[in-house]
């Protein structure tokens, strides 16, 4: 597989990359982002092997990475109408100001246009939902996305970050008001998170939702630059984000033997695994080095063995919450010993062949 083997994203039409090039780390603000100049090479290099998808956030180094996205691609019309930028709202970056962030309709046309300014371009792509403000009827958020769809400011809308049931919430009610819905949804997701997999994956399949994972490789965690060998001597940028501890390193462990296997790396065998889940559509690779980039996109070229899947899955599978935890036993209740679907119903308490119902 190759970043030219486009995917369309969720129920749409819109073509996109498998692996999408995430700017979280564009511009130096944060203290481990990394420059200006390698994140323009880094952005050539993914264009050049055949990538089109670009995801940022107003609230991404405040502002500065839309800003680099901008002066690199988005002043120049020949590149950036082939390309899919998407960008988030929600974050505030006016201090003292209750209206500058969030998804009220104030909020989310005045962040549309300083976005709109920032990329230096007229219209967004793909316009998300950063996450679920709370204090904002979600009827009210999707009409005004729904009014910058129609003037042609954005052309899709996706949410983040929120639960299952309000995503769900939103999709419907623009459903039945005749508003754009919400296409995909972006989600943490690695094998060191897999709690999506109770309610926001289920309900991500139903809504015909492109699941889109963010931190594929967990802060790091999975890289390869952590490992059992080099413990306690590797300090990780972003502290005690990146989860180093025994189960990690169990995890870490088992990578690197089927990296062994594939002539790959711990990093590529991750991401392949992600890429491959039920849903996932285009998977957000935050490369802070060039050298993370070419890594990362070598990825595309595994394929992991049945066997392989099957023993990462199990090293990792989540205990799911009620009433998921309770999935398997349905089957026995409701099938009456039949396949369906090509479940297997199990023994239940069905009337038998000269049996009397009450």
């Amino acid at each position: 597989m190759t970043l030219n083997n486009y995917v369309t994203l969720g129920r749409s039409g819109l073509r996109v990359s498998p692996l999408c090039l995430g700017t979280m780390t564009f511009g130096e603000g944060r203290g481990w982002g990394s420059s200006v100049g390698e994140r323009q090479e880094i952005m050539d290099r993914y264009i050049a092997a055949g990538g089109n998808f670009i995801d940022t956030a107003n609230g991404y180094t405040a502002g500065h990475s839309e800003a680099i996205i901008g002066d690199h691609i988005g002043r120049h019309s020949s590149r950036r109408d082939r390309l899919v930028l998407a960008t988030k709202f929600s974050s505030n970056l006016y201090l003292g100001d209750p209206n500058g962030g969030g998804s009220g309709r104030k909020a989310i046309v005045s962040q549309c246009e300083n976005s709109l300014r920032r990329v230096k371009t007229d219209y967004i792509d793909l316009y998300w939902l950063h996450n679920w403000d709370v204090h904002t009827p979600i009827d009210e958020t999707m009409a005004a996305l729904d009014d910058l769809i129609r003037v042609g400011k954005v052309r899709y809308i996706g949410i983040s970050d929120t639960p299952a049931w309000k995503a769900m919430e939103a999709n419907l009610i623009a459903r039945f008001r005749g508003w754009a819905q919400f296409i995909g949804i972006q989600i943490e997701y690695s094998l060191l998170e897999r709690s999506v997999e109770a309610e926001l994956v289920p309900m991500a399949r139903e809504l015909g939702l492109g699941i889109m994972p963010w931190s594929p490789l967990k802060s790091g965690a999975l890289s390869g630059k952590y490992t059992r060998a080099n413990q306690g001597e590797v300090k990780p940028d972003r502290g005690a984000m990146v989860p180093l501890n025994e189960r990690t390193y169990a995890l870490i462990d088992e990578l690197e033997k089927i990296a062994t296997a594939h002539q790959s790396t711990i990093a590529r065998i991750a991401l392949a695994w992600v890429r491959i889940q039920q849903g996932v559509t285009s998977t957000i690779i935050g490369a802070r080095r060039v050298s993370q980039l070419v890594d990362n996109l070598k990825s595309l070229d595994i394929t992991l063995s049945a066997e392989e899947i099957a023993h990462l899955d199990g090293l990792t599978k989540p205990a799911l919450p009620f009433p998921q935890n309770m999935q398997g036993f349905f089957p026995m209740i409701h099938n009456g010993e039949t396949t369906i679907n090509g479940v297997v119903g199990g023994p239940s308490m069905i009337i038998r062949p000269g049996e009397t119902p009450y």
